[in-house]
């Protein structure tokens, strides 16, 4: 069985999250709240990030990259069509491109900004940061926000899925990164059509559910977040 160290707000550890659910694989979630800075989850990860994922109690693996190439070596010969990793080189090299921009850029400029000031903040002490959101901050997150959002509406016109021809581990990147936006009612999805039908697909797989069922007691989602309908 596979033990990840995640939080539901995390976009990385939703991307792990899907990963295990499209290819159908028992896991077991904790909870981790990286800003404790627990000594026993340094041990596994010094970075202190998430997602952190086990096998069987052995090694850890850190972070959203090596999870999912993990995954697909021990799990994706045996899934056939359904693989997320495409077998040509060429876009095997895209998918693994736009997973780094989704999970790298994308949260680092926008997903980051917003959850950490809006979600995190509300967990954390103030001793280790929390407190009322940076309305500068969050303005320069919703500026961000809108350039992304028109590269994911080019991408979708102009391929089937955002990678290539299939469902691939970029578009689970990029759907969990933007649930998280979505949640706190942050995504300018009227900007973009191509976008939003294309997240509608991805928001309207069974894997999904279990993000469209997560909440937080202290802040409700948007009225839209689980409508696959939006």
């Amino acid at each position: 069985m596979l033990k990840v160290f995640h939080h539901p707000f995390s976009a990385s550890s939703r991307f792990v999250r899907l990963i295990t659910a499209e290819y159908g694989i028992q896991s077991e979630f904790v909870v981790e709240r990286p800003w404790e800075r627990r000594r026993e989850f340094l041990l596994m990860n010094p970075a202190g990030t998430l997602p952190v994922l086990s096998e069987n109690g052995g090694p850890p693996i850190c972070g959203p990259g090596p999870i999912m190439e993990y995954i697909d070596e021990t799990r994706g010969y045996a899934m056939a069509e359904r693989r997320l990793m495409p077998n040509h080189a060429e876009i095997r090299a895209e998918v693994r491109r736009l997973v780094e921009w989704f999970l790298g850029k994308f949260e680092g400029e926008v997903t980051g900004y917003l959850v950490n000031e809006k979600i995190y903040k509300l967990e954390m002490p103030r001793d280790a940061g929390g407190g009322a959101p940076d309305s500068a901050v969050l303005r320069a997150a919703r500026a961000n926000i809108k350039h992304h959002l028109k590269y994911v509406g080019y991408l979708a016109g102009t391929r089937d899925w955002l990678a290539g021809p299939k469902l691939s581990f970029a578009d689970l990147a990029a759907a969990a990164t933007l649930s998280c936006a979505d949640y706190l009612g942050e995504v300018p999805w009227e900007d973009d059509e191509q976008a939003k039908h294309w997240y509608s697909r991805v928001k309207s797989r069974p894997s999904f559910r279990p993000i469209l069922a997560d909440r937080l007691l202290a802040m409700p989602p948007a009225s839209h977040y689980a409508d696959l309908d939006f």
